[in-house]
């Protein structure tokens, strides 16, 4: 098998032979030598449709063409260019008007970038602290958020990787998902919190979706508490529709941070919010941020063909929530319980029940899960290979596309 031996040289150049630890599936991933439509073509020939979707953003599917095309014309007129495009005004433009909290924005080149930045930006205007985020919440690699999972809502942070200094993660303490007793007590015994970050949709270790009234709660009492909120939509933002979770459940953060399908498919991170809170980023104010592929003019490109086209195709999120329906009814009735949906994403736990947050999901079956992956791979349709990652369809996933699906999952369960 090619993909064999390329992960043989792999591991003689790259630390694991790959560049993100969930790609490290045993006894060696598939290489990918091209990707259209719904579909990835292996450097082994096989033919795979894909659930996986680049992690979330491919909402239009792989090499689009709408997306292409324009990232075909950018590429005669350069792409790096070091100085302000007017495309930027163009996607800052879109961006802000899908999200009524957003005032400003500032784009960036990942969403670790954009959480990072986010932080420091609420801890520069509100000159606190201290952070507070949810048990099991990723809001990228970056030290101030890599913390051990499950340490209570009591106690701070204790480091989650090797080369993470304990001070710095000692200012970041942890709240259970669906929890609003644990943030009120949190907040309670602390008044040096600078925000609360979180996943409104948990996508990192889900779906996980927030239980009625759970974040019109964490709104009204951060607010209270003169805490600012981060929602942390990165995985979220335009897969449940225009504006995001936070359009969809009605709540008004002070800070938004987006990436994935804002960028059509290139790396992109994005935050924004309130224009007291973004005029305190360099060099309007002294809170710094920088970066030399920030605004890269390709992404730029891709991001306003990928959001005009959704603007223009409204119907979209309404046939991709119906291919999500059909999986989960399809499924053998023992298995729908622990089915999670939510428009275009979607996940099935090997548990009696969804879970409500990170300590109910992590007592999942992950050996089960391993065994299934497997039997969905051997059957043609690639999904995360973890039981904590999202699965996604998207525009280019057909009507076949989703019924063979829904056999796979029924033979393979």
């Amino acid at each position: 098998m090619k993909s064999s031996e390329l992960f043989e040289t792999a591991k003689t150049l790259i630390p694991g032979g790959v560049s993100s630890p969930v790609r490290a599936i045993k006894p060696y991933p598939f290489y990918t030598k091209r990707a259209e439509g719904s579909k990835i073509y292996t450097e082994d020939g096989d033919s795979l449709i894909d659930c996986c979707m680049g992690y979330g953003p491919l909402l239009l599917g792989h090499a689009h063409p709408f997306v292409k095309s324009a990232i075909k014309d950018q590429l005669d007129n350069g792409w790096l260019f070091g100085t302000p495009a007017e495309a930027e005004i163009k996607l800052a433009k879109i961006v802000t008007g899908d999200h009524p909290s957003m005032d400003m924005c500032r784009f960036v080149s990942s969403g670790s970038e954009a959480t990072m930045a986010a932080i420091r930006l609420a801890r520069g205007y509100s000159g606190k602290k201290d952070i507070i985020k949810v048990e099991g919440g990723f809001h990228g690699a970056h030290d101030g958020v890599l913390i051990q999972a499950g340490s209570g809502a009591t106690t701070m942070g204790v480091p989650d990787s090797a080369g993470v200094i304990p001070e710095i993660v000692s200012h970041t303490a942890q709240v259970p998902y669906n929890d609003i007793e644990s943030l009120e007590n949190l907040l309670a015994k602390n008044n040096n919190v600078a925000a609360f970050i979180i996943e409104p949709v948990m996508g990192n270790i889900g779906p996980i979706l927030p239980e009625d009234g759970y974040l019109k709660e964490v709104r009204k009492i951060t607010e209270e508490n003169d805490v600012l909120l981060i929602c942390d939509e990165v995985i979220c933002g335009y897969r449940l529709g225009i504006g995001g979770a936070q359009v969809k459940y009605d709540i008004k953060p002070d800070i938004t941070t987006l990436g994935k399908i804002v960028g059509g498919g290139l790396p992109i991170g994005v935050f924004g919010g309130r224009r007291e809170i973004m005029e305190m980023v360099a060099p309007a104010g002294p809170v710094y941020q920088a970066g030399t592929f920030s605004g890269n003019p390709l992404t730029l490109a891709s991001g306003i063909a990928m959001l005009n086209y959704i603007h223009d195709n409204s119907r979209l999120y309404e046939r991709l929530d119906g291919y999500t329906k059909i999986i989960h009814e399809s499924l053998p009735e023992k298995y729908r319980d622990s089915f999670v949906r939510l428009g275009s994403i979607f996940k099935l736990f090997f548990r009696e029940k969804p879970p409500k947050n990170y300590v109910q999901a992590k007592e999942s079956n992950t050996e089960k899960y391993a065994d299934f992956w497997k039997k969905m791979l051997q059957s043609g349709v690639f999904l995360p290979p973890s039981q904590f990652e999202t699965n996604f369809v998207s525009a280019a996933h057909t009507e076949e596309d989703i019924e063979y699906i829904s056999g796979a999952y029924n033979k393979c369960l």
